[in-house]
């Protein structure tokens, strides 16, 4: 109920429910979980909450995070359609809308920066600034997210270790 904006702009709420609140993924895990979710067609929150309720209940804890992902959404939109009709030409709601835009936007870069620093953590800064610069460069270039994460795995696969003495 909470996503105005689709759902990029609930995968923040989610993350602070799943990962600090509830403590049912990790930081890497729910990467992972975003990373594989946008490669899938179809909404994200969708693919997430399927994702996250079977890992916490099963099956019945599946289709329990689907149905409360996707029906309050549908209600609302049931109930709004015809307001937001009626008023779409208002300017208090185009306003609205405006404003909603730099929010949703703040709330992926706070996303992204944990995710930069996870990466730095764990890849060392020459890595992590390197896949950010190539994964942006990539992306302007209209290269296709499934294959850009497709790269990561594997650079991620093949990467030399950085811990000496450890074998495979």
């Amino acid at each position: 109920m909470l996503g105005y904006g689709g759902g990029p702009s609930t995968i923040p709420l989610v993350y602070k429910e799943v990962v600090d609140t509830y403590k049912w993924m990790t930081d890497e895990e729910f990467s992972d979980l975003l990373a594989i979710s946008n490669t899938l067609p179809g909404p994200i929150l969708t693919k997430m909450a399927g994702y996250i309720g079977y890992r916490v209940g099963g099956v019945i804890g599946m289709l329990s995070a689907l149905i409360s992902s996707v029906l309050p959404t549908v209600l609302i939109m049931i109930f709004l359609i015809g307001f937001l009709i009626k008023f779409r030409d208002s300017s208090i709601v185009q306003g609205m809308t405006s404003a909603i835009m730099p929010v949703v936007g703040v709330l992926l870069l706070t996303l992204t920066w944990s995710f930069v620093k996870k990466s730095k953590k764990d890849l060392g800064w020459l890595y992590a600034i390197m896949l950010i610069v190539v994964g942006t460069i990539l992306y302007i270039m209209g290269v296709h997210p499934a294959i850009l994460i497709a790269a990561l795995i594997l650079f991620a696969i093949f990467k030399p270790n950085q811990k000496a003495g450890e074998s495979s």
